[in-house]
């Protein structure tokens, strides 16, 4: 893993059903996520927050596109930039539409890797399946050449993901039409019950196994609602009975631990449902968990 880091905050909620998850960076920042990678030893420079358009087409199949489209491409260009000064890029969400942007660069940078997402949801419509038109709901579909195609192509010439290097861990909120086009796919899904049966232990090893093989690393996208809501109450599209928080440290820690991560989003925190910055706080200790902090 790089000794270079850089931030990238995202004010960006249109993605998303509720609004407040634009204030999520300046929240993850207040619970401590700088000086703990600098007392980790890396090198960091905070690249402050890319701010979205006020306004912008919408539809009902893709609301805010336009405001959507534009940071992602902005986000594109600033994580590509990072990854040209040899830096390992943390971005700061903002809803998870945002992981379009960071992961096309990733993978337009590195052209072979694998992706872990950590998410309550799946996140794998377009604007054929999509129920509510949301597009925090879309970017693992589009960043897989799944689409909706505008989400990911800036005129750069996106370069996939692979599927069957993708794994969705924690999922218990998916759409029928989108388990439909993940199993057709081939993404590999660890859903809440499987990890039950398994135990982190054993999902995020298998999970790690399939994001390597065959490429150079991975990108981990980690939405906080993944964390069953009394842990983590500050987020928008909460959903019961989901990871605990030692489940959702052990499977960064265990990441570190492969020095195989090549980027990483940190998504959905919403301060304005959080109480006294738990969720903030509890986002900036698992980035540094999976940057090699270590409880001894």
């Amino acid at each position: 893993m790089q000794k270079k880091i850089e931030l990238i905050g995202v004010q960006m909620d249109l993605g998303a059903s509720k609004r407040g998850v634009s204030m999520g960076p300046a929240a993850i920042r207040y619970g401590g996520v700088c000086e703990g990678i600098r007392a980790l030893g890396y090198d960091l420079t905070d690249k402050g927050d890319l701010l979205c358009l006020t306004s912008g087409e919408t539809s009902e199949k893709l609301r805010n596109y336009q405001q959507v489209v534009d940071i992602n491409q902005r986000l594109y260009l600033s994580t590509m930039e990072s990854l040209q000064n040899g830096a390992l890029p943390i971005i700061l969400g903002g809803d998870h539409s945002i992981a379009a942007g960071s992961i096309s660069a990733v993978s337009k940078h590195y052209k072979q890797i694998g992706i872990i997402w950590i998410d309550a949801h799946g996140d794998w419509n377009d604007e054929f399946s999509t129920e509510s038109g949301n597009m925090h709901g879309m970017p693992f579909s589009a960043v897989c050449g799944w689409g909706p195609n505008l989400m990911v192509d800036f005129g750069q010439g996106p370069v996939f993901v692979d599927p069957k290097h993708c794994v969705q861990i924690g999922g218990r909120d998916i759409d029928t039409e989108e388990r439909i086009r993940m199993k057709k796919a081939g993404v590999t899904v660890f859903p809440i019950n499987v990890i039950d049966k398994l135990g982190m232990s054993e999902v995020i090893e298998q999970a790690i196994n399939i994001a390597c093989r065959d490429t150079v690393g991975f990108h981990l996208s980690f939405d906080i609602d993944a964390i069953t809501p009394e842990a983590a109450p500050g987020t928008g599209t909460v959903v019961h009975s989901g990871l605990t928080v030692r489940e959702a440290f052990l499977a960064v820690e265990t990441i570190s631990e492969t020095g195989k991560m090549l980027s990483m989003d940190m998504v959905e925190v919403n301060p304005i449902l959080d109480i006294r910055n738990k969720t903030g706080i509890l986002a900036s200790e698992l980035i540094l968990s999976a940057l090699g902090k270590v409880v001894f």
